[in-house]
């Protein structure tokens, strides 16, 4: 560890120095102390403290300083932090390429739900809001009309029919005030009984729509700064408005859990994280995009193979890796596996079963009937992405016996068919590619490469749940711990390969046998205790 923040440039810690105040911990000291910390498992600011006084190595690394946790937290939060951590990562890829722990030929890339730290019941779902909002404005149009045309108050100007803007709810609560302050008026000069009652039953009804408008004055503003948090999300979590509502892995009874969490998206070689991000997504789809950029653009170039399970594998992702990048997608998707399956390939309903006649451009459903091209569909998802469909539909569907097994549609529509050429191109290209024995060796080994890092961070780490909220924040409490995984292995590799001194060795044998000695004379003891009991 020491070795390793050493190797940092001087020059990443420009930004912290300051020429005035109290001169301030050295980064480097802190990213040592706070880092050898989370290879003990330890995350609590507090718990670093307290082993700053009891762990020899924490006193060595920190050279006899002892920051309290108010320092340590305020310094791994920091946004200067996020750049460290990144000359870490580069600093530790570039030892293990000198050292031939890697060879740069292949990168895996999957990802996991890291839970945030967000309680589980606080959740704003968007559907939600947008109902809500919709009748907020619903209600306050028909209110305003039924003001109008009982003249309660007068109109105001609108900058749009469809909808009463935040300013334009304050102006008629305003108009609806002074109304009632006249009403109170008027009842206080005068002095009859009966014109007094006339005049309070009057003013009911200006105070119930006062009343109405003061809500929708109140909800409108937390409703448009809950869509501002939203941005493309579906949810976000009031605890941590970075954090999205995920479903978690389920638990030991079967439970599946949705908490607020991160999607944390790891590139690894040789069971080493090499890089990472996070995302808000729950799914991996939209994540291989921008986590290839943040690659190129802060840690490493590309290698020539890009390896990821079935929940990457789209169009887009293939266009992007193949056409942009000019690397190799190793990258399945989603019915790759069916597809291979007996029953599948048997299946006669499964359009990619079906036969394609190439002199008429015609598929031939399992009746034997021919499907024509009928016209082309262009798609646009939510995102922007576009996709062309060639549209082929059957020449007669009517009293069809298999229609029931083969279609959904409708009495008198005949069977449609969507083919998309560019899509269709692409699977066959992966299927060749994992077919073909040099590349298939390099996707055989994501499962023992990428997934096995989990596991180190999860289980044998301990690192399970965030304890900082924001996704910056996250981010670099992230950064700590995938290093903290890094130099973990690292240093097990290494002691395996015999690195330490025979001098190292002999005193842990030394020590084992003292261990074992204690043991048992300790077992002894306990056995002729037990015999004494016995005889008595």
């Amino acid at each position: 560890m020491n070795d390793l923040i050493e190797s940092i440039p001087a020059k990443s810690f420009q930004k912290f120095e300051r020429s005035t105040g109290c001169p301030a911990y050295h980064p480097r000291m802190m990213m040592k102390i706070i880092l050898c910390a989370y290879t003990q498992s330890v995350f609590s600011g507090r718990k670093i403290e307290a082993l700053l006084k009891d762990s020899i190595r924490m006193m060595w690394l920190a050279q006899g300083y002892e920051p309290t946790y108010r320092t340590i937290n305020r310094f791994r939060t920091n946004p200067l932090v996020a750049e460290l951590l990144r000359q870490c990562f580069v600093q530790f890829r570039s030892k293990l390429v000198q050292e031939e722990e890697i060879d740069a030929e292949a990168l895996f890339i999957d990802g996991t739900k890291i839970e945030a730290n967000a309680n589980k019941f606080t959740f704003v779902w968007r559907k939600s809001i947008e109902r809500y909002s919709s009748n907020l404005i619903e209600k306050s149009n028909a209110m305003y009309d039924e003001l109008l045309e009982k003249e309660i108050i007068p109109s105001i100007e609108r900058e749009n029919e469809q909808e009463l803007s935040v300013e334009e709810l304050e102006s008629i609560v305003k108009k609806l005030d002074d109304t009632i302050d006249t009403y109170t008026k008027k009842i206080d000069e005068s002095d009859i009984t009966s014109e007094r009652k006339q005049l309070r039953s009057e003013r009911k009804e200006p105070k119930k729509y006062r009343k109405h408008f003061t809500n929708f004055l109140m909800r409108k503003p937390k409703y448009q700064r809950d869509m501002e948090i939203f941005k493309d999300r579906n949810s976000y979590s009031k605890t941590d408005h970075d954090a999205t509502f995920m479903r978690m892995k389920d638990d030991y009874m079967q439970n599946g859990q949705l908490k607020a969490g991160y999607n944390l998206q790891v590139a690894t070689e040789g069971q080493y994280a090499l890089a990472y991000d996070i995302f808000p997504n729950p799914t991996d789809t939209r994540t291989l995009i921008p986590f290839l950029n943040n690659i190129e653009d802060n840690y490493f170039e590309l290698p020539q193979y890009i390896v990821a399970d079935a929940g990457y594998g789209s169009e887009q992702n293939y266009d992007n890796v193949l056409n942009v990048r000019k690397r190799i997608p190793l990258i399945t998707y989603n019915q790759y596996r069916k597809e291979k399956k007996k029953k599948f390939k048997n299946d006669p309903f499964k359009t990619a079963n079906w036969q394609y006649d190439g002199e008429t451009g015609s598929f031939i459903c399992p009746n034997n009937r021919r499907l024509y091209f009928a016209y082309q569909s262009n798609r646009k998802d939510k995102y922007g992405f576009k996709r062309n469909f060639k549209v082929y539909e059957c020449e007669d569907c009517t009293d069809c016996p298999l229609r029931s097994f083969c279609t959904k549609a409708t009495e008198g529509k005949n069977r449609k068919l969507f083919y998309n050429e560019k899509w269709e191109s692409q699977k066959e290209y992966i299927r060749q590619k994992l077919s073909n024995e040099e590349t298939g060796e390099v996707y055989g080994k994501r499962k023992i490469d990428v997934e096995p890092f989990f596991g180190f961070l999860k289980a044998n780490l301990g690192f399970t749940r965030m304890s900082v909220r924001g996704k910056p924040q996250v981010h670099n409490e992230m950064g700590f711990a995938l290093m903290a995984v890094n130099i973990r292995k690292y240093a097990v590799i290494n002691t395996e390969n015999g690195t330490f001194s025979p001098e190292d060795i002999k005193n842990a044998c030394a020590y084992l046998f003292m261990i074992n000695t204690s043991i048992f004379i300790y077992l002894r003891l306990v056995l002729s205790r037990s015999l004494q009991i016995i005889l008595l």
